[in-house]
């Protein structure tokens, strides 16, 4: 997969991958006018459970060019992997979805629709310009879900050696240029230092894989519509809390690159910053828990944790931030 920094570089990968009328998958907030390319067309639902729908409007285009936050990324994979055609992500978030074949799929409403794999992953191009006016939540909880690919990255099932490297380089960018994104100042070099350690934390995921802490995430985000990077903020502190007693090495080497004496208690901390801290805030109904615990406990991510987790152990889980 093609990879490169600066919005300028677009056109030069697009025609190394011998793309020009690709279709571009974007939210309203962005148009064909904020990309130095020109387009064959453009879908704007975003997200959108019209699959079939969308991958008929790229019947004449030679790619799928995907300009936005994880929503659009998965939109743009699901495409991708109806119509075969290749996929060029320019993220806008911190979420580190271009780096994996596997998508969601929601409702306008965000609601959890579905999901499957298969994208043809071509290109990804990094352009931290586009990320200076994320809101301040907003980038704390992509922030939060990339620094989670970094922890888990560490423990999960397939952890390896080169995935580890990628993970603990994300955790100390994230953990060194949050605090001051979130507090307004270095402007342009905060929000590089995030969006590379951005970068290296969807390496780590895109070699590895995602553990309980993801799981669950994804459990509330898809049954109530909330923001997949606020819920793993919320999550990823009781999941290394968990993890502890089978993974020590790896927490505490994940400890250290967050320059935290605990690896929950300093993940807790960074989410604080965006205001991410229990799920009521969110209106999670107490009385579901058990239920999104159920629904965790049969995702890909909770079983490919180091430690097997019940739905009861899942829900005191919850339970804890909730």
């Amino acid at each position: 997969m093609i990879v490169r920094w600066g919005l300028d570089e677009l056109a030069a990968v697009l025609e190394e991958l011998d793309v020009d009328q690709p279709l571009l998958v974007a939210s309203e907030r962005w148009s064909p006018d904020d990309i130095p390319v020109r387009v064959r067309a453009t879908w704007q639902e975003v997200p959108s459970d019209r699959i079939e729908d969308a991958a008929a409007a790229a019947h004449e285009a030679d790619a799928i060019l995907a300009l936005g936050g994880g929503s659009a990324i998965d939109l743009g994979k699901a495409i991708s992997a109806e119509t075969a055609l290749p996929l060029v992500s320019v993220p806008t978030t911190y979420a580190g979805a271009e780096w994996t074949t596997f998508f969601g799929i929601r409702d306008p409403d965000r609601r959890m629709k579905g999901g499957g794999g298969g994208a043809h992953l071509a290109g990804i191009v990094y352009e931290p310009r586009l990320t200076y006016d994320l809101p301040k939540q907003e980038s704390a909880g992509t922030a939060m879900n990339a620094l989670a690919h970094c922890a888990e990255a560490l423990y999960v099932e397939n952890h390896n050696p080169e995935a580890d490297a990628e993970a603990l380089e994300g955790a100390s960018l994230i953990a060194e240029w949050l605090p001051k994104v979130a507090a307004g100042g270095f402007r342009e070099r905060g929000r590089d230092g995030l969006l590379r350690g951005a970068m290296h934390a969807g390496a780590a995921l895109g070699k590895s894989g995602l553990a309980l802490g993801h799981a669950m995430a994804q459990a509330l985000g898809g049954r109530y519509g909330l923001p997949h990077g606020a819920m793993n903020a919320i999550c990823l502190p009781p999941a290394l809390r968990f993890n502890e007693p089978v993974a020590p090495e790896a927490i505490a080497r994940f400890a250290e690159a967050i320059h935290a004496e605990r690896a929950d208690t300093g993940a807790e901390a960074l989410a604080r910053l965006g205001g991410l801290e229990r799920l009521r805030d969110f209106g999670v109904p107490q009385e579901e828990l058990g239920e999104i615990a159920a629904a965790a406990a049969d995702r890909a991510g909770a079983k490919a944790n180091p430690r097997p987790a019940s739905p009861d152990e899942i829900e005191e889980l919850l339970r804890s931030v909730w």
